[in-house]
């Protein structure tokens, strides 16, 4: 029977601290036992160095399932999505590349992770930069005030604040800036206690947005620092802050997508956590420190990971309020792995990630932040193509389509698998051979797919890409202005940058 799928450190000098902080402590933070809550009476970090080894797996073995997929097929080989065959869906779209969702898939995705959250207090968050769609941030709200945030953990972009109105969300006081979902504060919005900033690069002006807004701000380096403590006394208002800690713990992923090691560009290195606590301490009017965040990376499929950075984190809090400060929330991260193969994976669910943090978070009194990732939006959708054309070079045979690395990045920035399939079923003559399936960029980087073995396709036929998130411009940057020098040497603009109102057009009347 004939298969239709195609498978086969270097230490920053701040300018605006005291002389006394430049110096890097020599404590460290100590590990001790993590689930007994002991008595706080010390007020300085004793222990010496740790060197934290890499995580271990527990013998605990999660409830897993086997990931069910919203796209299915039907019994004469039409590829469906929810029901509905998507050559329908192909007939009504616009005559180029687009992405598929399906809304019912979200929502069960979404609460699945509500409840396993059920019990204790807790935020879902979601990245901006991952995905655009309005009526996706709209909707998020409709689904619990306090269980999911469409707010959190944004990172910093150039973009300028447009009216609410033009987006069409439900909320009017909810404004986009800077990739930020900048909440206006007043008697009848509380929401802004629910937005992460979060950027390895956060730059002064987004800063003072996010401390104007009251939203939490994670603090990443020396200069992150230093720049949140200016944003704040522009703004005339106290940041609440979180450290980002790099727990230096393998989550056993892609180099490109794993964040969680020290050597990586993301948090900082607990050896330095005393010079941050002793620096926040200066600076009483513009920093309240309420909670610690890590990070590991994406697509992670042992969720006793997440259990041994948590069992890190709450002794790293339990020693921070040995020194006088509230912490209230813990950000673990988040990044759940998906089926990206279709072959029936049985992987971690919500359940499984938060059940093996569950009894730390709780016996610590904590708020939990988690970002689910792609396990939220992932599965439920796909990039739909048409087939340009087939050819061979003579030793090697490709399917031409519309779509590139352009639009989906992923499989040549990371040489990773995406699951491909026709939306129709092929001629009963169709040949099965083995395929790159590539895009119209003049780059040899450009493909979708390699080594794949489908029926051959005719000019016309439409393909998916499947666990394809459409991301607008790729991590949401907007195109850069372009300038030359001219023959007298003076300078001139000969393109304009896009802007986030090039953005929001896009939504209008949607």
């Amino acid at each position: 029977m004939r298969t239709m799928a195609f498978s086969k450190n270097v230490s920053l000098t701040p300018t605006m601290f005291p002389k006394k902080f430049l110096q890097l402590s020599s404590n460290s933070f100590s590990v001790n036992s993590i689930f007994s809550n002991q008595k706080r009476n010390s007020r300085s970090l004793t222990s010496p160095q740790v060197r934290f080894p890499r995580a271990d797996m527990s013998s605990t073995e999660p409830k897993t399932q086997t990931i069910q997929h919203c796209f299915t097929k039907s019994e004469d080989e039409f590829l469906l999505c929810g029901g509905l065959k998507v050559e329908e869906v192909v007939k009504v779209a616009e005559k180029r590349p687009f992405y598929l969702y399906s809304k019912p898939q979200i929502t069960r995705n979404v609460e699945a992770y509500k409840e396993a959250l059920e019990g204790f207090s807790s935020i879902i968050g979601y990245a901006i930069k991952e995905i655009t769609i309005s009526r996706f941030w709209s909707i998020c709200r409709s689904w619990g005030v306090g269980r999911f945030c469409s707010d959190c953990t944004c990172s910093n972009k150039e973009f300028i604040l447009e009216k609410v109105d033009a987006m069409k969300l439900e909320n009017p006081d909810v404004a986009w800036h800077n990739t930020l979902f900048y909440l206006k504060i007043n008697a009848h919005v509380t929401l802004a206690c629910r937005c992460v900033f979060n950027g390895y690069g956060k730059i002064l002006k987004d800063l003072v947005l996010a401390a104007e807004a009251g939203v939490f701000v994670n603090i990443d380096s020396e200069f992150d620092l230093e720049n949140i403590v200016a944003a704040a006394r522009i703004a005339g208002k106290k940041v609440n802050a979180l450290l980002s800690i790099s727990p230096d713990i393998d989550p056993q992923v892609h180099p490109y997508v794993a964040a969680g090691f020290k050597n990586s560009k993301f948090g900082i290195r607990n050896e330095k956590l005393q010079w941050f606590l002793d620096a926040v301490k200066t600076y009483p009017e513009e920093l309240k420190l309420v909670g610690v965040h890590c990070h590991l990376g994406s697509t992670i499929t042992k969720v006793d990971i997440f259990r041994d950075a948590a069992a890190l984190m709450v002794n790293y809090i339990d020693q921070i309020r040995d020194q006088g400060f509230e912490i209230d929330y813990l950000n673990i991260g988040g990044g759940l792995g998906i089926d990206y193969y279709h072959t029936g994976a049985v992987l971690p669910t919500p359940r499984d990630l938060i059940d093996t943090v569950r009894k730390l978070v709780v016996s610590r009194n904590l708020s939990l932040i988690i970002e689910p990732g792609r396990s939220v939006i992932a599965n439920t959708c796909c990039f739909v193509n048409r087939v340009v054309g087939v050819r061979t070079n003579g030793t090697k045979n490709f399917i031409v389509i519309d779509g590139s690395m352009a639009e989906l990045i992923r499989p040549s920035l990371y040489d990773t698998y995406q699951h491909i399939e026709l939306v129709s079923p092929p001629p009963p003559e169709a040949l099965t051979s083995n395929f790159d399936v590539v895009g119209p960029v003049c780059e040899s980087a450009d493909f979708l797919g390699k080594d794949r073995e489908p029926p051959t396709p005719t000019k016309g036929a439409q393909l998916v890409v499947h666990e394809s998130m459409a991301s607008t411009t790729y991590n949401l940057e907007m195109r850069p202005p372009e300038y030359w020098i001219d023959d007298d040497g003076s300078v001139s603009k000969i393109r304009h940058g896009e802007t986030f109102d090039h953005l929001l057009r896009a939504f209008k009347d949607l």
